[in-house]
């Protein structure tokens, strides 16, 4: 089964004509190759953070359904998809979780500290809320188990500079965006380009075999 839409893999072809010389490996790329289908902003292969085994970690780990935890609708319904047609991970939206928010807190904020203590091995997913990115970042040292992986794009002015911060200062594995870019769209590119390393090296593996 092919992943890809023709029209997205007409999209990467054009991409890898325009994109210079990256400091990227293959699987790094892959990644930024997604963001910039999405986006049409080369930049982004300025802007990726990758920790150690980070992309590893995750191509390891999606096959196993674990739950993926995103800030926003709009980043699972970014990756709903892809997810349908690979792992059927469950999808847990930390806004949707609650109705009301904690005072002092927004509703995603509140909502992802909720998934926290019912998922805490999820993958969680920001591509829209630094004030939950930021929870998480607070809540880190008091965690055990600790989230699998951390995927930081929030996009915006206020407190974005500084989740993305405490999350590089966190050592949770993690991909961000450094900056003010970023978004749900952004967020949900991540996952899905991960999703579709994993299942390609998961294919490549049981012909191997």
């Amino acid at each position: 089964m092919k992943l890809n839409h023709p029209i997205v893999e007409q999209s990467f072809a054009i991409i890898d004509s325009e994109v210079g010389e990256h400091g990227l490996d293959q699987k790094e790329y892959a990644i930024a190759q997604r963001i910039i289908h999405t986006t049409a902003d080369f930049e982004y292969l300025q802007l990726l953070q990758f920790s150690p085994d980070a992309i590893q970690i995750a191509i390891e780990t999606l096959p196993t359904q674990i739950p993926i935890v995103t800030d926003v609708g709009m980043v699972r319904k970014g990756i709903a998809t892809m997810i349908t047609k690979t792992f059927h991970n469950p999808i847990i939206t930390a806004v949707e979780t609650v109705t009301t928010a904690l005072p002092g807190k927004t509703r995603t904020e509140t909502g992802l500290l909720k998934c926290l203590e019912q998922y805490p091995e999820a993958i969680y997913v920001f591509g829209n809320a630094p004030t939950a990115l930021l929870a998480l970042c607070e809540q880190f040292p008091h965690l055990n188990p600790k989230p699998t992986l951390v995927i930081g794009a929030p996009v915006g002015f206020v407190s974005v500079l500084e989740a993305k911060t405490a999350l590089t200062q966190t050592p949770v594995p993690q991909i961000s965006v450094k900056g003010r870019k970023g978004g749900s769209p952004v967020a949900a590119a991540i996952i899905n380009a991960l999703l579709v390393l994993s299942w390609e090296g998961k294919k490549d593996s049981s012909l191997i075999g």
